[in-house]
């Protein structure tokens, strides 16, 4: 994604001036790219001020906004660095790899004073909550503007367009605790969203933003269902409807101190990020710099009286990852001193420092704001960031190696090519998927739930499995094309699914070759020719079919209902069918 930070701004925050070239290439040594420059009228807290982003909202109009023409970096970022989305977060990072200041902000957790009670309806729509206040903090218009954009590019990047994540944040001050996170049926929500003054229901609003060209886009997502999320306050005060639109009621404004963030999701890892990044984000602003208040998440029981579970967010803990001293100097190709790689990644913002119980390795804390450091893997490509892709010695390879392809796709090239399409057949490429009724019913095949691999949550009937074999695509083809002039000769190579038990992810494929003749009369003697030819490409002759080089057509013992009885047959080589043929 591409971040566009007001020039002078993002120069206050380093403390530190540069040129153009220079913060270029800044930007380089931290593995960004500097993309454009450009001079552009920047309205300061105007979306904010307009109120129709669904999340935020000020109470002056668009038309007041203060409007500055400011030069503007437009910054790409790497698509798992969510911290960097915002000018807060690319600030803390470049203040700590220029050793402005030391390590990362810490951010400390205050006493607990909010509940958030969690019904368990929602669990059929959007189970999930996180919430964190922020206290006394200090909003300026380019402040608004920031955490505007950083929640638009989250809900683009990580929440997936709020499909996963959906973010609200409130004037904590006009809302009361403990808060309620519901799912009723639409027609019993009634509120005033934000930016408008009239009250709707859930149904109504439905409608109502299906014109809107920023919120009709999420519609689909809880459209259909029978019962919508929703956020009360302690006076049942609609806060929020996730993921559409937040009431008119809690609306931030610019003289808002104390804001209340909620995140309604399906994916409980994804909320927590989100909310990470965003205190680690905007917690600097509050008079206690780095200080976040976090809200008892209770998932209550089924009658609503007990608590089943308490949650305590955010969790401001650092990731610990282990790596290996040796791993990390094999993938950056330099023999870096364990001192100096402590540096480095103290750089990047990840503490670093020897494992007392691994010899050769090291053990390193990633703050809450660093989501993206998974593995070992991440933490070298840290280190070589720090030390500097320009740095790393060019050298030749201690082995060479000459390309070449897999053997079982240079003898499907060659079937395709000389066995295949030189004897007049048209090759096709049909979907992988397909619907459970093509995988066997319409082929009068039994489902014996040992073969066919299961998509758990496929988008359309058409869909629903893995194919077993080739012949539901081709034949889908030939029924498309039944109006070109016979005959008609087409032909599939390419790779079926099957379940495995004994391979690491429980399915195999298998490479399978398909061919279809359609003419005035069947036309047995055409692919059984196409059949022979291709037989002998790969050195199988006519014969008994009971060793590896002679294969045999048997007809009594074909069953495969897929081919009608008394005109099929199974192709056998050395006592085992590979195949069938027939009409």
């Amino acid at each position: 994604p591409t971040v566009s930070v007001v020039r002078d701004h993002l120069f206050k925050a380093l403390e530190c001036s540069y040129t153009d070239e220079e913060f270029d290439e800044l930007c380089f040594e931290y593995g960004l790219e500097l993309d454009d420059i450009v001079q552009e009228e920047v309205a300061l807290g105007g979306r904010a001020r307009q109120g129709v982003d669904g999340n935020v909202s000020a109470d002056t109009d668009q038309s007041n906004a203060e409007k500055k023409e400011e030069t503007v970096y437009k910054i790409d970022v790497p698509a798992n660095r969510y911290d960097l989305l915002c000018l807060e977060g690319l600030a803390q990072a470049l203040r700590v790899f220029k050793q402005v200041d030391p390590e990362p902000p810490r951010i400390s957790l205050k006493p607990a004073t909010h509940n958030m009670q969690v019904r368990p309806e929602t669990a059929q729509i959007r189970p999930f909550v996180v919430c964190a206040v922020l206290r006394n903090v200090k909003l300026l218009p380019e402040r608004y503007q920031s955490l505007i954009d950083l929640q638009e590019k989250l809900h683009q990047n990580i929440c997936r367009r709020r499909a996963l994540v959906a973010i609200g944040t409130h004037d904590l001050d006009k809302v009361e605790g403990p808060f309620s996170y519901e799912a009723l049926p639409p027609q019993e929500i009634k509120f005033v969203p934000l930016a408008q003054d009239r009250e709707f229901t859930g149904e109504e609003l439905m409608t109502f933003y299906e014109s809107d060209l920023q919120l009709k886009k999420y519609l689909p997502i809880i459209r259909d269902a029978p019962r919508y999320p929703v956020i009360y306050d302690a006076k049942r005060r609609v806060c929020s409807m996730p993921p559409i639109i937040n009431g008119d009621h809690s609306k931030i404004t610019l003289s808002t101190r104390n804001i209340f963030i909620e995140c309604t999701a399906t994916d409980r890892t994804k909320a927590k990020i989100v909310l990470n990044i965003l205190v680690a984000a905007f917690s600097g602003y509050c008079d206690e710099p780095f200080s976040v208040e976090p809200v008892n998440v209770d998932y209550m029981s089924e009658d609503g009286s007990d608590v089943q579970s308490r949650e305590v967010t955010p969790d401001v803990s650092p990731a610990e990852i282990g790596a290996s001293i040796g791993f990390i100097r094999s993938l950056v190709g330099v023999h870096l001193e364990e001192g100096q790689m402590i540096d480095l990644l103290n750089r990047m913002m990840l503490k670093a420092e020897r494992d007392g119980s691994k010899a050769g390795h090291l053990k390193i804390l990633a703050p809450v704001m660093r989501s993206d450091i998974l593995h070992a893997c991440d933490v070298a490509e840290d280190v070589a960031v720090a030390y500097g892709f320009n740095n790393i010695e060019e050298r030749i390879p201690s082995c060479f190696t000459i390309g070449a392809p897999q053997p079982l796709n240079e003898l499907t090239d060659l079937l395709r090519r000389e066995g295949l399409a030189q004897q007049g057949y048209t090759e096709v490429l049909t979907w992988v998927t397909v619907s459970h009724a093509e995988n066997f019913t319409m082929l009068n095949r039994t489902d014996d739930q040992r073969n066919a691999v299961t998509l758990s949550n496929p988008k359309t009937l058409e869909f629903q499995e893995c194919r077993l074999n080739l012949l539901p695509g081709v034949l889908k083809t030939l029924r498309e094309n039944r109006n070109m002039g016979l005959p008609i000769r087409l032909f599939e190579v390419g790779d079926v699914v099957r379940l495995n038990p004994s391979t690491k992810i429980g399915a195999v494929n298998e490479r399978h070759l398909c061919a279809v003749y359609c003419g005035t009369s069947a036309g047995f003697e055409v692919i059984k020719a196409l059949l022979d030819h291709i037989m002998l490409m790969v050195g199988i002759l006519p014969g008994s079919g009971d060793d590896p080089k002679t294969f045999r057509l048997d007809a009594d013992g074909c069953e495969d209902d897929v081919l009608f009885p008394g005109r099929r047959a199974d192709i056998v080589v050395n006592s085992s069918k590979i195949g069938i043929i027939g009409w």
